[in-house]
């Protein structure tokens, strides 16, 4: 049996839908998929403003422009994350400020955050990881006590909700000033490449609109709100394809029927494994009493490099594809001179103990069970 690390799941109608798209002769964006697109998550999740964009990447770079980051302006990102979080914000002159993670989760640690604030401090970017809630309340509460922004990183964090101290669940994505999604071929619901904006501060409204449209007004003119449109702001193509919304727009449908798959895959894992955690020869993923789970993947935390280095190996030998993820930016060969040097052992230790295992919707039961088999053999015998 060969299981892969990830497998993309198809609907049945994306094709279809591509087809419509292309049949409707319009397919450079911001057509009809795109705005079922932006309804779907505005009506699901309340959020104010919803842009698709070719890239999660592209929807950080889209909120690093309206925060008007300018060289020298600081933002505090945790280093365990994906480098697109840090680079959106680099690409606009901001130094970053790398935080390090929770002891419990790979998250950014939200106790340490104000001790990263200086007066050039412009943004915080929390990153849900695992689509597990980072502490909101804790974060909004310091940005608004040193007038900051907050963009959520929400890349891994669709249909995951936070509960405040009030009581209230809340969307991630739909907390902070402004959110990125990402609808890669590796998450929840895909597009193959693809993102969204999120803006949930009436500041950001217009100007994110005309961003997002090369900086013009452009879509206001399509509306017959302007006679024409012009240059009015920077901005650059952030727009994707229709085909792309089409392709989304399938996906979207199917929703409640991916998530609840992958909630019986992430509990397969969890009880197939949970005898090791209580053995603590490895740690599984926590999720706070304030977050969901959106079941975005599956980890282990192992004890060593060596131990993680010798599962993969196992694994691979089985031919099952299990991975790490990130390497602490703060260490990259590209950013490391920049670093304050601080040293962060929790992203550290994510870095060189965390494995993911394999996890799609199509993934079988005796998969689960042959992986759980190697992982218990190797974790047992350390």
């Amino acid at each position: 049996m060969k299981i892969p690390f990830n497998k993309p799941y198809l609907s049945g109608r994306e094709t279809e839908y591509i087809e419509q798209a292309v049949r409707s002769g319009k397919i450079s964006g911001n057509g009809v998929f795109t705005q079922k697109c932006h309804e779907f998550f505005e009506g699901k999740y309340g959020f104010k403003k919803c842009l698709l964009t070719h890239s999660g990447t592209a929807a950080l770079e889209m909120a690093a422009i309206l925060l008007d980051i300018q060289p020298g302006d600081e933002v505090i990102v945790p280093s365990y994350t994906f480098v697109s979080t840090a680079n959106a914000f680099v690409l606009r002159g901001a130094k970053i400020v790398f935080a390090d993670s929770r002891t419990d989760h790979p998250g950014m640690d939200e106790d340490r955050i104000e001790e990263l604030i200086t007066p050039k401090t412009k943004a915080i970017v929390p990153v849900h990881y695992a689509g597990v809630a980072c502490d909101m309340d804790k974060i909004m509460d310091i940005a608004a006590r040193y007038s900051l922004f907050v963009v959520e990183d929400a890349a891994q964090a669709i249909d995951s909700f936070y509960t405040g101290t009030d009581g209230l669940a809340s969307p991630l994505g739909g907390i902070g000033h402004l959110a990125a999604f990402s609808f890669h071929e590796t998450k929840n619901v895909i597009s193959g490449e693809g993102g969204m904006l999120v803006v949930n501060d009436d500041r950001f409204l217009k100007r994110a609109e005309i961003i997002w449209e090369k900086g013009t007004d452009r879509a206001a003119f399509f509306r017959g709100e302007v006679d024409k449109y012009g240059w009015v702001d920077v901005g650059s193509s952030f727009l994707p394809s229709e085909i792309i919304a089409a392709f989304l727009w399938a996906q979207l449908e199917n929703l409640s029927a991916i998530q609840a798959k992958r909630k019986e895959i992430w509990h397969s894992y969890r009880q197939r494994l949970m005898s090791l955690a209580e053995q603590a020869t490895v740690q599984l993923p926590f999720v706070p009493a304030y977050a969901s789970n959106n079941y975005h993947l599956f980890y282990l935390v192992c004890k060593s490099l060596e131990q993680r280095t010798k599962l993969i190996n196992e694994l691979k030998g089985k031919n099952i594809l299990a991975v790490f993820h990130y390497l602490s930016l703060h260490k990259s060969p590209y950013y490391h001179n920049r670093h304050d040097g601080r040293e962060l052992p929790e992203s550290d230790r994510y870095a060189d103990c965390l494995v993911r295992l394999p996890f799609y919707f199509e993934l079988p039961e005796k998969a689960i069970q042959l992986i759980c088999r190697v992982v218990a053999g190797v974790t047992n015998g350390d």
